[in-house]
């Protein structure tokens, strides 16, 4: 019985969880006169495709869609490589000030995003990247590493260092050691980090807004607002611009989640 009730409330909450992404799919399908009906029909037929069309008619997808693409593959790289880089410092050795920078990565991670968007834009100011798809990334980066680095610290914990010690002594120097040894152990934090880096850096809409004035460098955030405006909203294009903007977050996912599972696996060291 408590299993029973324990995975009844399990399904509940998932059920709840997924309703709203499969009303947004389902509503993509639907004529346009059938989304604002006050009578819901759950099961569309026959399916429409005319809002992916007019979504895909809008000017501009294409360039924003290279835009986020470029912005948040770059965030997902230089957040990992930088975060594993201090997670193997912070964990394998010890220097002077280490407690204070790891108190420092808490603290800036309690910092709301919103609160530093004018600090932000006068810095990217200051160094003329403003406008600018390496500014925008930069500035994801300093967002998703805090989380990165303290994630990837716990991952690193797990791992015993006479695993290490073992293949140092069988000749295997520093860079070999974090190649054959530490990555593959530590492969399921770097895919769970690169999960959130790339979800951060795809969603954003506050700092892309405030940061891009030049149409050529908007990202897909601010592609989906443009379905409003002053005479009304094309609530079929938006609905069908939301669903083909979620579709790279789970192709990303499903892509990585079998490394995932066999990054849990692999990495093992002979004795």
């Amino acid at each position: 019985m408590k299993r029973f009730l324990l995975n009844g409330t399990a399904v509940v909450f998932c059920v709840v969880w997924a309703f709203p992404v499969y009303w947004m799919v389902t509503t993509a399908f639907k004529p346009y006169g059938e989304i604002l009906d006050t009578s819901p029909d759950f099961l569309p037929w026959p399916l429409s495709f005319g809002n992916f069309s007019s979504a895909l008619n809008k000017p501009h997808f294409w360039d924003y869609l290279l835009n986020s693409l470029i912005v948040a593959s770059s965030v997902v790289a230089l957040s990992i490589v930088v975060a594993f880089l201090a997670a193997t410092a912070l964990t394998r050795f010890r220097f002077r000030g280490r407690r204070g920078f790891l108190l420092g990565v808490v603290f800036v991670q309690m910092i709301p995003q919103p609160a530093l968007v004018i600090p932000l834009f006068l810095g990217m100011k200051n160094l003329d990247l403003l406008d600018n798809l390496a500014g925008l990334t930069l500035t994801y980066v300093a967002f998703v590493l805090p989380f990165t680095i303290w994630t990837l610290r716990g991952f690193m914990h797990g791992i015993p260092i006479e695993l290490e010690e073992a293949a140092m002594v069988d000749g295997a120097g520093r860079a070999t050691v974090i190649r054959r040894v530490l990555l593959p152990l530590v492969m399921p934090g770097l895919i769970a980090t690169s999960v959130f880096a790339f979800i951060t850096a795809w969603n954003d809409y506050i700092y892309a807004y405030v940061m891009m004035k030049d149409q050529a460098n908007y990202t897909l955030p601010l592609w989906l607002v443009s379905f409003s405006s002053n005479t009304g909203t094309d609530y079929g294009g938006l609905i069908a611009g939301s669903t083909l903007f979620t579709l790279p977050v789970v192709i990303f996912f499903m892509v990585i989640q079998r490394r995932l599972v066999a990054g849990m696996t692999s990495g093992a060291v002979k004795g």
